[in-house]
């Protein structure tokens, strides 16, 4: 059990030690060594648990999905409304990227031009803001004639542009960052009852 329980946390400082070199060198410059030394073990002990720097970037990936789809689920299940669960859907996963290298380096790895990746993080980010647009439509909330689609693709390019120009500066994920973009785009999309609904619950903060 002691050697399993040192196992655990050996990998997951090998997890967060790769994020980190990655979010700082990219895929293309990280090494394993920088990797290792990062982690605080051997070079042996980061084999035992990746074969490679592609196995170890895929476990980055794969971690940072779970802790997306973790937080997105968590809202998504205490949600009030469809176009609220929205806004705090993009505030959570704002904070998630300030807060959790491991998510930070998932994302980035989705952009690396010399690393194949396996997970479409903002694909899924994509589609689940489509499929809360369509139930905002169901629940009556949407102002008429609006495409779910192209509504969609408008708030993915912006907030994954927030987590884009996070990574230089952090305000840019900071929850007023998030609150000014809704107060700005929520007029466009909601019903004016839904709208006075949301600001009097204060939406996106």
């Amino acid at each position: 059990m002691m050697k399993q329980e040192r196992a655990v946390r050996t990998r997951q400082a090998l997890l967060e030690s790769a994020a980190t070199v990655f979010g700082r060198r990219g895929y293309a410059e990280a090494t394993l060594n920088m990797i290792s030394v990062g982690a605080g073990v051997s070079p042996g002990a980061l084999h035992f648990h990746f074969e490679n720097k592609a196995a170890v970037a895929q476990a980055v990936e794969a971690a940072g999905a779970r802790t997306l789809r973790a937080v997105t689920r968590e809202v998504y299940e205490r949600r009030t409304s469809a176009l609220q669960c929205m806004a705090d859907s993009s505030q959570a996963l704002a904070g998630l990227l300030l807060s959790d290298v491991v998510a930070r380096a998932a994302f980035q790895l989705n952009r690396e031009p010399a690393y194949p990746s396996s997970f479409a993080l903002p694909r899924e980010w994509h589609d689940y803001v489509y499929r809360l647009l369509v139930e905002a439509a169901e629940e009556g909330a949407l102002l008429p004639g609006l495409n779910h689609r192209n509504v969609a693709t408008t708030v993915v390019a912006a907030t994954l542009g927030f987590e884009a120009l996070g990574r230089d500066d952090p305000q840019w994920l900071a929850p007023r960052t998030l609150s000014g973009f809704w107060r700005v785009v929520m007029p466009c999309l909601a019903a004016p009852a839904v709208l006075r609904e949301l600001e009097s619950a204060g939406r996106g903060s």
